[in-house]
């Protein structure tokens, strides 16, 4: 069969499948995401897409060294300005997100009264000068020992901002029982999700790049690669424990429109280890399963994906069956396995896996099942699939 006709065959299936109305999403708050290095793309997917959303979060500010907020995006370009006033007069909010990953500089700034108190000095001024609705703060990597720091950050942010929005962004928190073998008598976690129920009016929980955090739907998922972005069975776990300290209506679930490329090694009875070599757009993903003439295909995880032989590869691989390997789309990982099982040898393949409007779809279902306050995008890029707007018409 025509590897075009067949792959227009699987879009129209999944299409199909996301017009089906299971619940619908018209009264879930949907923001997202809009990274600077995509500006004039995310500007004009989100432009397009602007009756839809609730607010949106320019990808735009870092902290710098001395703890000043540096612009990485030019947020005061004509522009973003000109973005900003059409989202105002939509009503949807325009809210900045500031991003750090360096945990020792954000240990620094915080544990330090007076830099703390500098620090939201600095944030608040940004946020008057931009005449933003608010400011999205998103600390990642922080230590252990911070958590405390932060919490009385946020509340000092929260006061300084006075009536303009404070949003949180938080990594996903897996469940002890599903993270450990045996878990630790005692857990240490950077944020306190008590203290930043209190202090910030809403917290978006990054439920992406999931990878093998969860070692019991690894177990429930063995046999075939998985190293997913958004596993719903995991995604649900989060929610759940989420809930537990911060309240529903505070809650949003970040949904991630991207995926990942990894290399695969396997080694007799198992796919030993992944390396990842980059993150990977439907589109791009679409273009190298035709360069690779293969039908993508839904995975275990929910989310669309192949695998393909690479110039690593052995290419004694071909030569061995795939044991029925299930989606079909990733048999070569089951004729690599056939390989290293006779031979005792190791070998590589890549696998890749994206989120598109069905596993999408998946998530907005769990964030409608729990009563969240909404979901939000990671990221709009123009690059996200386009048929995902068609779930919040």
């Amino acid at each position: 069969m025509n590897m075009n006709f067949s792959y227009k065959i699987a879009v129209l299936l999944i299409i199909f499948s996301i017009s089906t109305p299971i619940a619908s999403a018209a009264d879930l708050q949907v923001s997202g995401w809009i990274p600077y290095w995509a500006t004039n793309s995310g500007i004009d997917s989100a432009t397009k897409n602007l009756k839809k959303l609730s607010a949106v979060y320019p990808f735009v500010y870092s902290v710098a060294s001395n703890g000043i907020i540096k612009d990485l995006g030019n947020i005061s370009s004509s522009q973003w300005k000109s973005f900003q006033k059409k989202a105002q007069k939509e009503k949807v909010k325009f809210i900045p997100t500031i991003m750090s990953s360096d945990g020792t500089l954000v240990h620094e700034l915080l544990s330090n009264s007076a830099k703390r108190k500098k620090h939201v000095s600095n944030i608040a001024s940004v946020v008057k000068k931009g005449r933003f609705d608010g400011i999205d703060i998103d600390y990642e990597a922080k230590r252990a020992d911070t958590k405390d720091s932060f919490s009385l950050f946020l509340k000092d942010l929260n006061k300084a901002l006075k009536t303009k929005d404070l949003t949180c962004t938080i990594e996903a928190r897996t469940p002890p029982e599903s993270l450990y073998r045996v878990v630790p008598a005692t857990l240490t976690y950077a944020n306190d999700y008590k203290e930043m129920a209190k202090y910030c009016d809403q917290i978006e929980i990054m439920a992406y790049d999931q990878q093998r955090a969860d070692i019991l739907v690894n177990d429930m998922r063995k046999g075939a690669p998985y190293m997913p972005n958004a596993d719903p069975v995991w995604v649900e776990k989060v929610i759940q424990l989420a809930l537990r300290d911060i309240p529903k209506e505070k809650l949003v679930l970040g949904i991630p429109t991207y995926g990942t490329e990894y290399e695969v090694t396997v080694s007799p009875d198992w796919f030993r280890s992944y390396r990842r070599i980059r993150a990977i757009n439907p589109s791009a993903g679409i273009s190298l399963a035709q360069t690779q003439n293969i039908i993508p295909d839904t995975n275990s995880a929910g989310e669309t994906g192949f695998a393909y032989m690479t110039p690593s590869s052995a290419p004694e691989i071909i030569n061995f069956e795939s044991g029925g390997m299930i989606p079909p789309s990733y048999n070569i990982a089951g004729q690599a396995l056939a390989y290293a099982n006779a031979t005792g040898k190791t070998t590589t393949f890549n696998i890749v896996s994206w989120s598109n409007a069905y596993a999408i779809k998946q998530k907005v279902d769990l964030a409608k099942k729990y009563n969240l306050k909404g979901i939000s995008l990671f990221k709009i890029d123009g690059e996200e699939d386009q048929e995902l707007w068609k779930l919040f018409e």
